[in-house]
């Protein structure tokens, strides 16, 4: 492969490759889509999330607040975070979330509590994040808010700048990942006494086929479930899991 020096990203690539037995550790964004269709760098939407599954990886930065420290500045809830966590990864993306720092260098009470909510969060489902790629559809539910079905120039078409449009996630709303040979798919509420998931029917256009087995991860015991032409039907248990999303393990038979 030749060598690309004479331009940052070059440089970034080729320290990293360096220093790494020829392997390059780094990536670079930019919010330049056209060199991200090069192949040369990751596309990075400041406060956005596109409107579909993209070919291409990509990025999502932003800030549960300002970017810079503000005593007074009003923080994303820990609900919001992790919605928009599930969304972004099921359309091939990556979240980078700032915490800003006060002059002490430690994250204040209120920073803590809804890092704490994250963590606990990711404890029980980590697994339907890391490590996985987008399912055939990113999810199902009320339309959304992002940037319309077309094929953007530049990052502000994509999608930037869009995030203080999104409408709260429901019950009703499935986003989905894999993971191998597994789906996963996360319901981004509560469903009470029972999960419709109607794209992973018998019937339903993705072809999913018949399902072996579903768990809820966290919950221990065994669910109750049937799929049936319409949709994959689970009972749920008397108690949640998480707060937040929860996510179902589903394997073909």
């Amino acid at each position: 492969m030749p060598s690309l020096f004479g331009c940052g990203y070059a440089a970034l690539y080729n320290t990293s490759a360096g220093k790494h037995r020829g392997q390059t550790q780094a990536v670079y964004a930019n919010k330049g889509k056209k060199d991200c269709e090069d192949g040369t760098c990751v596309l990075d939407l400041e406060r956005g999330i596109v409107d579909r599954i993209w070919p291409h990886p990509w990025q999502t930065d932003t800030c549960i607040g300002t970017w810079h420290y503000n005593k007074e500045a009003k923080y994303k809830s820990p609900k919001l975070v992790i919605d928009m966590l599930v969304d972004i990864v099921s359309r091939n993306g990556n979240l980078l979330l700032n915490f800003p720092l006060p002059s002490s260098g430690m994250l204040d009470p209120e920073e803590l509590k809804i890092l704490f909510e994250i963590t606990q969060w990711m404890a029980v489902n980590g697994e339907a994040i890391y490590g996985t790629r987008p399912w055939k559809i990113f999810g199902v539910g009320a339309p959304e808010t992002s940037a319309p079905d077309r094929s953007p120039n530049d990052h502000h078409q994509a999608g930037a700048f869009n995030e203080n449009k999104r409408r709260t996630l429901t019950a009703g709303d499935l986003r989905f990942t894999t993971k191998g040979n597994t789906l996963y798919a996360f319901a981004m509420g509560w469903p009470q006494k029972e999960a419709l998931l109607a794209p992973l029917g018998t019937n339903g256009n993705q072809g999913l086929g018949k399902v072996g087995n579903v768990q809820l991860l966290g919950h221990g015991d065994r669910l109750q479930w049937k799929q049936d032409a319409a949709s994959l039907n689970i009972q749920m248990p008397p108690e949640k899991p998480c707060d937040h999303a929860v996510v179902f393990k589903i394997t073909t038979a």
